[in-house]
């Protein structure tokens, strides 16, 4: 069996020119959006545009709101105020039938890979070629070969997931993630779990896929590296709105506090490393004021004004 070939990991200052230009038409259009579970609001009034071939990168903080970002994206979440238009039409207002159809435009490699255990690597990129399309078999063998064959993994079509590392799942999940040719390329923290290495053959595919199929990438990271090499623009996202939006140069000189500490991970800045608005000295010391106030001496004291029932009398008592 040939071993799976590792392209080489472009660097951000000698990565091609971005096909996408300013004022390009927007894939994908985030107005005013609010999602929220419960009482606790995620996203509060986001907006951010995607424009046609671009490699846009998410980032912010575990719990930020980027993967609530990305399901609202793909029409996962019903926001409770705002739109996301892709491709110029409301997901929110379209029908699950509709959503379907246009699920079919994108593919989405997940932070899991979420590969069927059951299925060979060949059923599962071939997966939705035979939900989707009305191809001959020997087609749709032929095209999953192709598509393993642009994620550096021919002939491996026999084995089961499970005798796969991490980075070659992965790939697997990223030929299935193209099958149909999408038009936009969602990746949910691409990198992940996986070693430098890997990570860096994960960061190649991404942008030499983008460059071969002109798709549209939406990235989801925390992996500063991976954003200065694939992004065309970055997004950073704080307290549930767009706090900056740059080229990945512009973040690298940028003066921004909430930019610099996040690019070189400083404990202190503005995003807290502990949330909530409790005080928690006070609430420590009022719920052991209120453990002592339960116990049965100082209840006692409490009700009889300091003086302890039951106290043996004092000298010269009768």
């Amino acid at each position: 069996m040939a071993e799976p070939r590792t392209p080489p990991v472009p660097v951000a200052p000698e990565r091609a020119a971005p096909r996408w230009k300013s004022g390009a038409a927007a894939v994908i259009e985030v107005r005013g959006l609010r999602v929220s579970f419960d009482e606790r609001v995620i996203l509060d009034g986001l907006d951010l545009e995607v424009r046609f071939g671009e490699r846009m990168v998410i980032l912010g903080s575990s719990g930020g709101g980027k993967t609530t970002l990305l399901k609202a994206m793909l029409g996962a979440y019903r926001p409770d105020a705002g739109k996301v238009l892709v491709f110029g039409r409301d997901l929110g207002a379209m029908s699950e039938e509709d959503l379907n159809e246009m699920r079919r435009r994108w593919g989405v490699l997940f932070q899991n890979s979420a590969l069927y255990n059951s299925m060979t690597v060949g059923e599962n990129v071939g997966l939705p070629l035979r939900e989707h399309t009305r191809l001959d078999d020997h087609i749709i063998e032929m095209m999953v070969k192709m598509k393993l064959e642009l994620v550096g993994l021919q002939d491996f079509e026999a084995l089961k997931p499970a005798q796969l590392s991490g980075g070659m799942a992965k790939r697997v999940a990223l030929a299935r993630a193209i099958a149909l040719d999408p038009e936009i390329l969602f990746y949910d923290e691409p990198t992940t779990g996986l070693d430098p290495v890997t990570s860096g053959a994960i960061m190649a595919l991404i942008n030499d896929l983008a460059a071969k199929t002109g798709a549209t990438s939406v990235i989801v990271t925390q992996d500063m590296r991976c954003a200065f090499t694939c992004a065309d623009r970055i997004a950073l996202l704080h307290h549930g709105r767009v706090a900056a939006l740059g080229t990945p140069e512009e973040f690298r000189a940028s003066a921004d506090p909430l930019v610099k500490q996040f690019i070189n991970g400083e404990p202190d800045g503005p995003i807290p490393l502990r949330w909530g608005g409790r005080d928690y000295a006070e609430e420590i010391l009022g719920a052991s004021r209120e453990i002592l106030d339960r116990l049965p001496g100082r209840r006692n004291r409490r009700e009889t004004g300091g003086a302890e029932t039951g106290a043996p009398a004092g000298k010269g008592s009768t």
